[in-house]
């Protein structure tokens, strides 16, 4: 799978368990490390918890895809998940402004989330 699609497919598993303020930024131009960041919040360690369930678990059971590395905690209030050429970084809030990761990555382009299909019937 290449990668702009498994950092798509991130950010639609972090907005199926609601994370909030999902961004996905392009820095293949300007990392060596990989090519795309997930970027979303969670409001408490079980929403946290949730959404880093939900992007694992779907990858895995769907895509026999799992993350090379793992590292924070719930408790932390960082999470960050390794694709490698993908890293999601699932944070509560607070965390978030204070490590201001959109603001590092400023120059980064970001990435317009899929447009959903509609509902059959409505």
């Amino acid at each position: 799978m290449d990668s702009k699609k498994l950092a798509l497919l991130c950010r639609e598993y972090a907005d199926n368990r609601k994370a909030e303020d999902i961004v996905v930024l392009d820095v293949r131009e300007l990392s060596s490390v990989t090519d795309y960041f997930v970027i979303a919040s969670g409001t408490s360690e079980p929403h946290l918890r949730a959404i880093v369930e939900e992007i694992t678990g779907k990858l895995r059971d769907e895509y026999d895809i799992r993350p090379i590395r793992t590292d924070g905690s719930m408790q932390a209030a960082w999470v960050a998940l390794d694709f490698f050429d993908v890293i999601v970084h699932v944070m509560r809030a607070d965390a978030r402004e204070r490590y201001d990761l959109e603001g590092l990555w400023g120059d980064a382009k970001r990435l317009k989330p899929r447009a959903r299909k509609a509902a059959a019937n409505n």
